[in-house]
């Protein structure tokens, strides 16, 4: 009898869990017009934008083309800012470094500038919506990536403020904002021509941990431990990492390149810029990339 009745609690069990839902993540998209807050617009209005990027895609500039769009508009990134409320966490100074870090990245990513540039280099942040390499030499598309595979002949280059590039980052993000990984693997020039969800794509990959990468957001907010195998590779919190997320491969380690110096000088602009210290760890010179 015993033993019957341990069959029947087991069986009522597997019964139960059988039948529970799990919560399924809604798709970000449904955030758009719930009037979440930002900390974004404590730093940033629409006149301090003009004048951080006035050479901007879209906006008539000095020596800029006239575009019919406004697309790297304030009022997108604000719009874009509000699906993502944990953007921009923590004190005051952690919050202007991260809004520093995150500028800096998209505006190099972004760039147009160079050294004798009217106004500067750092006029012409966000000048690109488009990655301007020959598409024809690679559609950054990645076979191994068995989840996300590439749809023929579409190009998963670099779009928007970040450059989002290959199909797996594309389908990744499609998830979260469509709830399908499809709509941005079958059409990936969307982020090209979405402004909100441009911006979007950019605060996704700033905020979303791809392992064994933690996320710019994690770093910048204090919330990122670097493990004991990090810290032997040289791999410690501050906005070298950030770089080392993004572009480690390439601009890390040792490794000299102009645009990477670049970076890190956007950084110190627009920490000057929001009066803010830098903190330590600027540079990732000494950083093996993550995954070492």
């Amino acid at each position: 009898m015993k033993h019957l009745l341990t069959i029947l609690m087991l069986f009522m069990t597997i019964n139960i869990f059988s039948q529970t839902v799990l919560p399924v993540k809604e798709p970000l998209y449904k955030n758009l017009n719930r009037q979440n807050k930002t900390s974004l617009t404590k730093f940033l209005n629409e006149k301090k934008w003009n004048e951080l990027f006035p050479n901007r895609y879209g906006k008539t500039g000095v020596f800029s083309k006239i575009r019919a769009t406004d697309f790297y508009s304030f009022k997108a990134f604000v719009k874009a800012a509000r699906v993502f409320p944990d953007f921009l966490t923590g004190n005051e100074t952690a919050q202007k470094r991260e809004l520093a870090a995150f500028l800096a990245n998209i505006a190099q990513e972004t760039s147009g500038g160079w050294a004798e540039a009217p106004g500067g280099y750092f006029k012409w942040g966000l000048y690109f919506v488009e990655e301007m390499e020959d598409s024809t030499k690679s559609n950054y598309a990645d076979l191994t990536k068995k989840n996300y595979l590439p749809v023929e002949e579409k190009s998963y280059l670099g779009r928007g403020p970040k450059q989002l590039s290959w199909n797996y980052n594309y389908g990744q993000f499609s998830e979260a904002w469509y709830g399908t990984k499809d709509s941005l693997l079958m059409h990936p020039e969307r982020l090209a021509k979405d402004q909100i969800l441009s911006f979007a794509s950019a605060i996704w990959f700033w905020m979303t941990p791809q392992y064994p990468k933690p996320s710019c957001h994690d770093i910048m907010s204090g919330k990122w431990k670097p493990t004991e195998n990090d810290l032997l590779k040289g791999r410690v919190p501050g906005f070298g990492a950030t770089v080392n997320v993004i572009n480690g491969g390439v601009e890390c380690n040792g490794a000299k390149l102009d645009k990477t110096a670049y970076r890190y000088q956007y950084y110190q602009y627009f920490c000057d810029y929001f009066h803010v210290s830098p903190g330590e760890n600027i540079n990732c010179s000494t950083q093996k990339p993550f995954g070492q």
